[in-house]
């Protein structure tokens, strides 16, 4: 089931887009403002954005364009902003689609469609030199998708940052605090269960297709790949 993030600060529309997806079997997550959006982006993944530009706190082009630092997913905009040089804008720096407001269900639904079967498509066109494969593992750094036995997994974007880093140096110990400054960009400080909650969620994502064990814990010091036969 694809999952897609509203973000739109009128909640009748936000509401009226989310019944629109979630009556076609999409999972729906709303979003009210553009911090909010980043910050549900931080904590989750999502297969596609529909995404309004005048928003309270960080506006939809900024948005977009703080998005498209880490991530391709599929971004279409709905916007009663219907300038062509708005429209042609938001396209060359980031956006996937953009619907003029107001807009017909059926529209919204076909574009979504559309939106989703391209991004299916362009993953699997991926050719194998991009991958990083670890046991039954495979990681697209293009798509930022990870895969375990051929199914794809959710991870956050912290998540997947800390995956990469470990699948990059196999043999390497990262200690809690050079993950927290690799990945956060700040200083650790001993107390914070932050690490320990993001490694127990990868492994639980992995746990669902494979039984074998992934990431290791050295005690007292911190995590490395388990590349143990």
């Amino acid at each position: 089931m694809a999952h897609i993030l509203v973000v739109e600060d009128d909640a009748d529309i936000n509401r009226i887009l989310c019944r629109y997806l979630e009556k076609e079997n999409y999972e729906a997550t709303a979003a009210f403002s553009g911090s909010e959006a980043k910050l549900l982006l931080s904590v989750k993944s999502f297969d596609l954005i529909l995404l309004d530009l005048m928003l309270p706190g960080m506006n939809g082009e900024e948005l977009v364009a703080d998005i498209r630092k880490s991530s391709f997913v599929p971004i279409m905009i709905i916007s009663a902003k219907s300038a062509l040089e708005d429209r042609v804008k938001l396209l060359k720096s980031g956006a996937d689609d953009y619907l003029v407001k107001p807009f017909e269900r059926e529209e919204v639904l076909a574009r979504v469609d559309a939106l989703l079967r391209r991004s299916r498509d362009f993953a699997v066109m991926i050719p194998d030199r991009n991958e990083i494969s670890f046991k039954q593992l495979t990681m697209r750094p293009v798509s930022r998708e990870v895969f375990v036995k051929g199914n794809l997994i959710g991870l956050t974007s912290h998540e997947y940052e800390i995956l990469n880093l470990l699948l990059k140096y196999p043999e390497r110990v990262f200690t809690k605090e050079q993950l927290y400054q690799d990945i956060w960009k700040s200083g650790y400080y001993g107390e914070d269960n932050t690490i320990n909650v993001h490694i127990s969620n990868i492994r639980k994502k992995i746990k669902d297709f494979d039984e074998d064990s992934y990431i290791k814990t050295v005690w007292g010091i911190g995590f490395k790949l388990d590349t143990a036969l």
